[in-house]
């Protein structure tokens, strides 16, 4: 057989098996050679370079891609799972991997701190047990229509063994500063507040400051939310608002806030933070640029926008 006569081989061989899903059996037996052989022309189609394997993994497997992306935020880690086209099935990924994110860095003796979402609440139901620790409610309750609230969520710690918790008995959001204020200083919730201020770790969620991106956003007047707007907000988290840079923006909504400051955050030595959809992006990254997280935790949608804000310096 001729060089041309035998590269033909190969390739024709190649194209049966790798492109047509023939089996080495069907080949040999169409050829009238032994399945050995085809066997042999197929590893030697690999070696010359007539067959080449390449292996894509997803976006949310792709370690490389989730790497690339932290370094370029400036972020600690990247986590990257799944979307899907419906909202509540991406949560419930979401929540499982934040789940074993989270279980993977609670070690016995550390103080956590848990803020609320409904990710977060999905994230608690699969957590299983922890080792024993502390664990810090960061804001007061905020119901939202088919789901739990935070006072929930923590009671759900409270039953596991060798875990303390430190509730806050409030709302997220009263009706006017003083009530918020004396809120805070009552014995209880003033002790879980301070106890913000040495957390080991904190798992908070991240919304942008729109409608379907905050569960606050729906639950303020229409002057604080242009007031909060106008003032750069395009990021909450735990009630708290920033802009692209991830400096605070306080209005007089902040003073209505029973919950963890972003300054706490801040201090907070490792922060997992958890967004999706595209419309998370900007607050995921401007947490990261203003220290309020380490650890970002996202579907590929989101991933796919932070690409893109990259390319250029947030405003």
């Amino acid at each position: 057989m001729t060089d041309p006569e035998h590269t033909r081989l190969l390739v024709e061989v190649s194209t049966d098996y790798y492109l047509d899903g023939q089996s080495k059996v069907e080949i040999a037996k169409h050829r009238g050679i032994s399945r050995f052989q085809v066997a042999r022309l197929l590893t030697e189609a690999r070696d010359a370079g007539v067959v080449r394997i390449e292996i894509a993994a997803p976006a949310h497997l792709d370690t490389g891609r989730a790497r690339h992306l932290a370094e370029r935020l400036g972020a600690q880690e990247v986590v990257l799972v799944p979307g899907t086209s419906d909202r509540d099935t991406t949560r419930e990924v979401l929540a499982r991997e934040l789940a074993r994110v989270m279980a993977a860095r609670v070690r016995a003796g550390t103080t956590v701190g848990v803020s609320w979402s409904r990710t977060i609440e999905a994230a608690v139901r699969t957590l299983g047990t922890l080792p024993p620790c502390e664990v810090v409610q960061l804001v007061g309750a905020l119901p939202v229509h088919g789901s739990g609230n935070s006072l929930e969520l923590i009671q759900r710690f409270t039953s596991m063994e060798g875990v303390r918790t430190w509730p806050v008995w409030s709302p997220l959001l009263v009706g006017d500063p003083a009530t918020a204020r004396g809120m805070r200083q009552q014995p209880e919730i003033a002790a879980a507040l301070d106890r913000a201020d040495v957390l080991d770790l904190a798992v908070v969620s991240i919304g942008s400051w729109n409608a379907t991106g905050s569960t606050v956003y729906p639950q303020v007047t229409d002057a604080e939310r242009r007031a909060a707007t106008e003032a750069g907000a395009v990021g909450e988290c735990s009630g708290r608002l920033f802009d692209a840079r991830g400096r605070a923006v306080v209005t007089p909504l902040d003073a209505r806030v029973v919950g963890v400051t972003l300054d706490q955050l801040v201090r907070t030595p490792e922060v997992v933070a958890i967004g999706y959809g595209a419309e998370a992006a900007v607050g995921l990254r401007g947490a990261v640029l203003g220290g309020i997280a380490t650890v970002l935790v996202m579907d590929d949608a989101a991933a796919v926008e932070l690409e893109h804000l990259l390319a250029s310096p947030p405003a």
